[in-house]
This record gives C-alpha cells, structure tokens and sequence, in this order.
C-alpha cells in the first residue's frame, strides 16, 4: 500500500508508537521458538558392530575421519574406555567356560592307546584291496583284448563279405556283359570269341527285344554302381591288393558298358530322327532314349551322351549347312515363317531378354508354344540360315533336351561353368558348341565383317536374334546360365569386335558433326533452308540433334554397346555448350553480365544458376545509337534468341528421348548379360537420369545469361523512346494552340514497342516467337521496371528544374504591364497542361504495358511514376521526395 494514501496516513495519526505492529512481531516470534529444533548428528559410542572396527582390514584414515568431530585427548580417552570393556567381557567368557576348559584335558585320557589299537588292522585290509585291485585289472585287460580281438575278427570278416561282394559283381556284369573271364571257366568259343558290344552281340546271338536290352543296360548299370560303391568302401582306409587286382576287370567292365551304352543310345537316336518309324516304334524309342539317359546319369557319364549326339547327328548337319559359301546358296525356308522380325527403321532395339518356358513345363512338339521365333528372312541369308538351324534343332533335338532336362532336374545343381556341372547340357555343350565353332571357323570371315558396319550391324542383330530363339527352345534358366558362361560362348563373343565398330560410328557421326559445326555460324537459317532443319533454328542444332538420335537408331545402335553410344551422347551436348560460347560473340560491359567462359568452372547438377535481379540489370544511358551499334545489337537479338530457343528445343526433345527409348534400355541393362555390365561398370559411365540432368542443366546455363543480354538491348531501346520526356516543359510552352492535352504523346507506343518487335506481337515474325510462350512476360517486365525507373529519372529531372527556373523567375524584378498578373496566369495554365499529359502518358504507358502481361498495378515503381505524375509541377516538396 502507498504509504502517502488517505489510509496509510489516518492509521499512522491513530498509532504513532506502530504498536501493532511490534505485538504481530512478538507473536510471530514465540511462534518461531514452538517449532522443532533442527536434527543435530548424534554421538555414537565405540561398540562391537562398528563397521570400521569389524572391517576385514582396519582403515586408520577411515576410522579418524568417521571421528573427525572428537580431538584426539577424547578419541584416546574413549579407545582406552573401549579396551577395558573388552577385557571384561573376555574375563567374564573365561569365568562362564571354566569348566568345559578343565574338563577338556580329563576327557582325552586312555585315547591314544585305543587309536593305536585300531590303527593295526589298516595296513592288512589295504594290501589285500590292492592285490584284488591288481586281479581286476589283469582280468580287465584279458577282456579288452578279447574284445578288440573280436571286433578285428568282426572287421576282416566284413571286408572279406566287402570283397566277395565285388567279387561277385565282378563276375555278374562280366555274366551281363558276355565278358570273358580271364581265370573262370569257360567254354573255347566264348574264351576265343572276340569282345563286341552288347547291341552287336545280341543282334548276332540274343533275340531279346530292344526294350529288354535298353532295361538289361540299366540293372547293367545299377549293378555297376554297387559295384563302384563297394570298391570305395573297400578302399577308404587303406589299398587292397584283391581290389587292385581286380581293377583290370572292372576297367574292362567300364569300357564294356559304356561301349554298349553308346552303341544303344547311337542307334536309338539314329533311328529316331528316320520317318518310316509308326507312332508305337516312336513312343518305344522314346522310351528305350529314355532309359539310355538316365544310365548315363547314374553313371555320371553325361559328357559320353553329349558326345554321341554331336558325331551321329549334329556333326552331320553342321558339315552339310555351315560351309564357306552358305550366304550365297539359296535355301528353302523349313517352316512357314512366324517373324521374329529385326528392326530396320527403328531407333531402339526391342528389348527382348532371355527368353524360355517355365521350368516345369514340358510342352509336346505340337504345342504352338514351344516353338522358337523364326527370324526375318527377307534380303537376308544369314537369317535363312539360322531358320534352317532352328527347324532342325526343333525337329531332331528337342525331344531329347526335353527328356535331358526332366533327368537332369534331380540333381539340383546350379552349376557355374558347363563343362564341370553335373547334368546334360545339351544346349551347351551339343548344339552351341557345335554351331558356334562352325560358325566362327567356316563363316568367320563374312560373319564378322567389321570394316562394314552396316553389314556387320545386321549379322550381328540377326545373330543376337537366333541365340535368343536358341535360349528360348530351353525348359530352365540352368540350361540358359550354361550357355552364357561356356568357354565358347565367350570366345565367339569376343570375335565380334565390338569396340572396333563403335570407333567406326563414332568416326562417322563426329566427323559429320564437327564438319558442320566447323563451317556453320552462329545466324539463323534462312527460311528456304529453315524447313530442312525444322523444327530449329540454326543448322548446328539440327547437326547435333541429328548426331544424338544417329546414337539410338535402329541401324546403328548395338546393345552390347550402350554404355558408350550413352558415354557419346552426353559428349555432343557438352561439344555444343563449347560451340555456343566460342561462336558467341564478346559482349560489351554496357550490355550486363557476359556469358562464361569455356574454362569457367560449371555448376554441379544440384546447383542453381545464378540469374541477374531486376534491382542489378544495368540501365544504360539513353543516348543515340550510331547505325553500326544496332546492326550490331539487331545480330546479337537474333543470335541470342536462336541459342535461346534450340537449347530450350532440344532440352525437351532430349527428355523426349530418354522417356521414349534411351530408359528402356535403361532398365534392360539388370538382366542383361554380365559381360555387358562388367562393361558399363568398368567404362564408369551409367544410365542415370541424373547424368543427363547434369548435362543438359550445363547447356540450359546459358540460358539466363543470353536472356540477360536480349533484356539489356531492349531496355536500352526502350530508353531511347522516352528522351522526349525531358523537353516537353518546352514543346507546351512553345505551343501557340494553348488547349488541353486531350490524347498521350507521340513516344509512348514507342516505348514497348521493341518488345513487341523483338517477340513478333505485331507482324508475327520476330527473333523470339519462337520463345515468346516462355519468356515475353518475364522479360516485358523486367524492361518495364527498368523504363519506369527511367521515366521517374526523367521526370525528376524536369521538377528540379523547373523548379530551378521559378526561383530565378522569383528574383527578377518585375516590369510595368497594364496587366501585371498576365504572365503568372500563363505560367499556371502551362503547368497545369504539362501536368495532364504527363498524366496521360503515364496511364497510356501502364495500358501498353498490361497488353504484354505486365502486372502494372502490383509495381511499386509504377505506383510511385503515377504518383510523381499527378502532382502539381509547381510542389516542389514532393519532387523533392521523390
């Protein structure tokens, strides 16, 4: 409370001793002694359960300073108290136990002699347990050695059943086989008859049906399989001489079996592949093929398989399709043809991957599923050749690949390399090693041709296309990844030289590039020449346009080679930045910021070009300009806007492109071979979309800078046509027809009117209609900006001295007139007419300039032009202010 109120003041008249105030405090205070005093540390006298007295090691520091509170004198004082208490209370244990302490001695008499009288027997008792314990063991070891003896007995006698088994499976398959025994007995015909296969044999003297021989081979086989079982379990320890002994035999037994097997498998395929077999003798075939390869599978001989198949029915083909004068023999197409087609006007290649049927599908022959895609054989026989290749592989073949694989599916290997897996590769190693090596050896030169691109091109595209009709005749990926991965596979690769036909395209398309760019200038075509390169305007960006898509067409892009056709195409666009700055000429400091130089550092792609403000566009003096300076600027425009409009052209034709075809290859590189993407990683080079932003964000850089120039020539042409603003105070006083302004003068539809020249609004045909959608607003105002910033510089101008001339007009003395206030009235009249046409010119201007999309209404600096204009010209405050 304020003590200078009314009340403070009434109270203190009242109670001038504050005895109040003494009697609150007094009573505040007894209360205060009421209260409970504050816990003080309480003394804990020495005892037996203090911690640091009871402690395992006694601690003097941590005893003295627990006793910190005591000096020394009473610390002695109370150990001594301490001590004497101990005493006591070991005295009066002593006094408590007297007589279990007497007693102690009395009990213990007459014990030693009755110890040492159990003590004598002990020494009997322990020899005799050790003798039992020596017994024992000696009857333990006779036990064990029984026991080992047995167990070896046991051993011998199951390796001598190991042995008698092979024995007699030894001399079961010679029995099967009709192998003569070399110490069994036997009659003089079979020990002299010569050893013959078993298909031989049985032809001759064994009227068994080949059904029965094909099933005789596979209990042959299985018999054979104990029997290599057997010999290993025999020899997983040590050798055995019975086994070493026997292994002539069972190396004859081998070769015997494998003799035969291949005989049956020969004649079975053979007879196959014949026309006059009914359908029973085809489906008993199949089953004696059948049969036959899944003996070879048990055998693990499935490299003997494939080598039947090469000599008694792929050699043959090969010899009589595949020669050195194949392309120039006319052949009659197989079948009728289901186009696999190759592309001759398209860009992009169709991306067209491994293909093959599921795995677990085993489609009959006449399945319209099963089928490989035939090539294109129109004007090319390469292609009729394949086709040949295809129908016979399809016809003769592919019943046994199918049974191959239904085989071969047990097993579960994913092998890496053909040669050591474990199954039938007939794809690899019969049918694409065969063709392959034909190919390469009788073909080679007119195959891979690479002095001709465009020929080589095409047999490399129809080659492409045969290997993948190949893959897609297989059941498995297994069977594809084996294909990819065999030795010949990427021996026949590499004969392509690939490399060596990009540096020829590269050659062609640099070379034609760099001629144009070399001898083009900088100047838009003519409109006679402007059809041949439309849609752009100059020939350079129509050459490198042309350059890139020459990249992706169909007649000249490979897909083995991406990598580099893309590594090419993002060099052109680079190569055209360089063009466009050395071709551009020097621009003058008057005209703003000059593009950048070659070696200037470029932007990385995630950074924003830097663009002039409006605030920092230089206005240049609004002086006359000599003729040879707007020819020059009249170039400059067209140039400008050229580069302006081609790189803004072929920014979007580029995403074009890469949306349309360069993205798809993109995502066909993941499955493509390895050897392709072992490719693209090494060359560093990757199908990115940030790649091609990066580039092409180099080349759009320019953009703002050739902008920057264009808006600096119009601002300036557009400065000129306000030079009148400056004399007008003149004209209207010169003027004997002393009316109202009534229309805006003669130079404002000139003021904007270089946009609209330079955009085409009024004729149509202008350096920038082909950019006017992008940047007619934009620029119309930042130049409207800029002019209005000089029409306020004007106008300034004109009040200060206008104001000038009324202050000396002020100082003079006036002369005798019959009418003094004559001239006064004049001068007002006069500034009152200036005043409205600067009025009207300014609202003209505004109009003109909402016709190019110029906000006018939201431009302080407009606002503040309008304001100037509407003001009296005789206030000089507000030009002042202004």
């Amino acid at each position: 409370m304020d003590l200078h109120s009314p009340i403070a003041t009434s109270v203190t008249s009242r109670d001038p001793f504050e005895l109040e105030r003494l009697a609150d405090e007094l009573v505040a205070r007894e209360d205060s002694l009421d209260a409970p005093a504050h816990d003080l540390p309480l003394y804990s006298p020495l005892a037996h359960d203090n911690p640091f007295l009871t402690a395992t090691t006694f601690n003097a520091e941590d005893f003295l300073l627990s006793r910190v509170h005591t000096s020394l004198p009473d610390l002695r004082g109370e150990l001594r108290d301490y001590l004497s208490v101990l005493k006591e209370e070991l005295v009066q244990l002593i006094n408590d136990d007297y007589e279990a302490f007497i007693s102690l001695s009395t009990d213990l008499r007459g014990e030693g002699a009755r110890l040492e009288r159990l003590r004598w027997p002990l020494g009997d008792l322990k020899s005799q347990i050790l003798e039992s314990r020596q017994e024992l063991a000696l009857v333990q070891d006779a036990i064990q050695s029984k026991l080992n003896n047995r167990s070896s007995l046991r051993d011998e006698k199951a390796y001598l059943h190991l042995l008698l088994k092979i024995s007699e499976s030894v001399t079961r398959l010679e029995s099967l086989l009709l192998i003569t025994s070399p110490d069994g007995p036997s009659s003089p015909e079979i020990k002299n008859r010569p050893l013959k296969p078993l298909g031989i044999l049985n032809e001759d003297t064994d009227d068994r049906p080949r059904g029965n021989r094909a099933k005789h081979l596979v209990r042959v086989a299985t018999e054979y399989t104990q029997l290599l079982y057997h010999v290993s379990k025999a020899q997983a320890d040590t050798r055995s001489a019975f086994v070493d002994e026997m292994q002539g035999r069972i190396n004859r037994i081998q070769s015997t079996l494998s003799s035969d097997l291949d005989h049956l498998f020969s004649e079975t395929v053979s007879t196959l592949g014949t026309s006059k077999l009914t359908e029973t003798d085809k489906a008993k075939r199949m089953a004696d093929l059948t049969e036959c390869l899944r003996t070879y599978d048990a055998l693990q001989l499935w490299r003997d398989a494939e080598d039947v198949l090469r000599r008694d029915i792929l050699r043959e083909f090969v010899k009589k399709t595949i020669f050195p004068g194949a392309l120039q023999v006319p052949l009659s197409p197989f079948l009728p043809q289901t186009p696999f087609s190759i592309r001759e006007d398209r860009r992009v290649p169709d991306a067209v991957q491994t293909p093959h049927v599921p795995f677990t599908a085993f489609a009959s022959q006449t399945s319209p599923f099963n089928a490989a895609p035939r090539l294109d054989e129109r004007e090319n026989p390469l292609a009729v050749l394949y086709n040949s290749i295809l129908a016979f592989v399809e016809r003769d073949l592919k019943h046994i690949m199918d049974v191959a694989e239904r085989i071969s599916a047990r097993v579960g290997l994913d092998a890496g390399c053909a040669d050591d897996a474990k199954g039938f590769e007939v794809l690899a190693n019969v049918i694409w090693a065969e063709i392959a090596r034909a190919l390469m050896d009788e073909l080679g030169s007119a195959l891979f041709a690479t002095g001709r691109p465009d020929e080589f091109r095409k047999n490399h595209e129809t080659t492409q296309s045969f290997i993948r009709s190949l893959q897609y005749i297989a059941h498995s990926p297994r069977a594809i990844r084996a294909m990819i991965t065999h030795p010949i596979f990427l021996t026949f690769e590499r004969r392509w030289q690939l490399p060596v036909y990009f540096q020829l395209r590269w050659k062609e398309i640099v070379t034609r590039l760099e001629d144009i760019l070399s001898t083009s200038k900088l100047e838009p075509e003519s409109s006679s020449r402007r059809a041949e390169i439309s849609p752009f305007t100059l020939s350079s960006s129509a050459a490198v346009w042309s350059a890139i898509t020459t990249c992706w067409d169909g007649n000249v892009y490979v897909p083995q080679l991406a990598h580099r056709f893309w590594k090419l195409t993002l060099q052109i666009l680079s190569r055209y930045r360089t063009w466009i700055q050395n071709s551009l000429p020097h621009f003058p400091l008057d005209y703003g910021k000059s593009l950048p130089s070659a070696n200037e550092k470029l932007p990385t792609p995630g950074e924003t070009p830097k663009i002039a403000s409006r605030s920092s566009t230089p206005i240049p003096q609004a002086e006359g300009s000599s003729s040879e300076t707007t020819a020059m600027e009249g170039t400059l425009l067209r140039q400008c806007a050229a580069v302006i409009a081609d790189v803004k052209l072929l920014e979007s034709q580029m995403w074009v492109l890469w949306r349309d075809e360069i993205s798809s290859i993109h995502a066909s590189l993941s499955v493509e071979e390895e050897a392709v993407s072992e490719n693209v990683r090494a060359d560093g080079t990757y199908f990115t979309v940030d790649a091609l932003r990066a580039a092409l964000q180099n080349l759009t850089n320019l953009v703002p800078s050739l902008s920057s120039q264009v808006t600096s020539i119009l601002i300036r042409r557009a400065s000129e046509a306000l030079q009148p603003v400056r004399s007008m105070p003149l004209q209207f006083r010169a003027m004997s027809n002393k009316r109202p302004p009534s229309e805006p003068s003669f130079f404002v539809p000139e003021v904007m009117r270089p946009v609209r020249a330079f955009f085409g609004l009024e004729s149509g045909i202008g350096p920038g209609a082909s950019s006017k959608e992008e940047l007619m607003k934009p620029c119309a105002e930042e130049v409207f900006e800029a002019v209005v910033q000089k029409y306020i510089f004007y106008m300034t101008a004109m009040r200060k001295k206008e104001e000038s001339l009324r202050k000396l007009k002020k100082g003079k003395k006036p002369t005798f007139s019959l009418f003094g206030g004559a001239p006064k009235e004049d001068d007002g009249r006069d500034e009152e007419r200036i005043r409205q046409q600067m009025v009207l010119d300014v609202e003209a201007f505004g109009k003109d300039a909402e016709t190019l999309g110029v906000d006018v209404q939201g431009s302080a600096n407009f606002r503040s032009l309008h304001e100037l204009a509407i003001a009296p010209l005789n206030d000089g405050e507000l030009g002042k202010s202004v």
